[in-house]
């Protein structure tokens, strides 16, 4: 285990005396999300309780957690694993995200007060430093906070909680499917495009640039079948911030 582990669990069994499996759930989607825990990884039981140093019980009640965000599927008598959606269900992702988070954008445009729209232009402009300095994990945290930001913020609640359902599923699509030697799915002029618009309270332009970030996004994936293998542990033993 990698010192990064060895402090983040000292110091949460410090904090609360033991390792929740709210803890669990948080290390693995953020593993996922940053591309770290590919989709199909193998996710059994005993390796991670002995990773956590934690009972089986609370493992189970960490992966049932995952399992209801989309993020694991488990079979009767199976690992457990990270999903790995089909292609048909790929795109139909995708295209549920267009028409959610396009109308997000589009009812937020001209709606958000100073301070959001600074902590916005502050996640482009260090996702954009993270891209220039190779820190691919750093560049996808900060791109997710920006998507999440507008899920939190969404005036209808209802379409809040959907996108903030599929920006989670859209993430693991584009870890499967991400062409290989493709070391980034970074679009250099669509956040900051999409921040320009939601100052300016043009409600269609940030719709239209909502759905051309996600069509170029899903441009950029090779959407054929293939096998991930990969040791859980070389994967949880890494640094945070190296990459596959």
């Amino acid at each position: 285990m990698s010192s990064i582990w060895q402090e983040e669990i000292a110091a949460e069994t410090r904090a609360g005396g033991r390792i929740s499996d709210r803890f669990i759930v948080d290390k693995v989607r953020k593993a996922v999300l940053t591309q770290r825990l590919p989709p199909g990884t193998r996710l059994p039981e005993v390796a991670l309780g002995d990773i956590f140093g934690v009972s089986r019980s609370v493992v189970r009640k960490a992966l049932t957690r995952l399992a209801a965000d989309y993020v694991v599927t488990q079979q009767p008598n199976q690992v457990a694993r990270v999903r790995a959606p089909s292609i048909e269900e790929t795109r139909e992702t995708f295209a549920a995200r267009r028409l959610v988070e396009g109308e997000v954008a589009a009812l937020l445009a001209g709606r958000l007060d100073d301070e959001q729209l600074a902590t916005v232009a502050s996640l482009v402009e260090r996702e954009a430093e993270a891209h220039a300095c190779g820190d691919e994990p750093a560049r996808i945290e900060h791109s997710l906070a920006i998507h999440h930001l507008l899920a939190e913020r969404s005036p209808n609640r209802v379409l809040g909680a959907m996108l903030t359902d599929l920006i989670l599923r859209t993430s693991i699509v584009i870890a499967l499917y991400k062409r290989a030697g493709l070391a980034s799915c970074y679009l250099a002029e669509d956040h900051p495009a999409l921040l320009t618009h939601l100052r300016t309270g043009d409600g269609e332009a940030a719709r239209r640039c909502i759905h051309d970030h996600l069509q170029a996004l899903e441009n950029l994936l090779d959407l054929s079948t293939r096998e991930t293998r990969i040791d859980l542990m070389a994967i949880l033993g890494q640094r945070e911030g190296v990459t596959e």
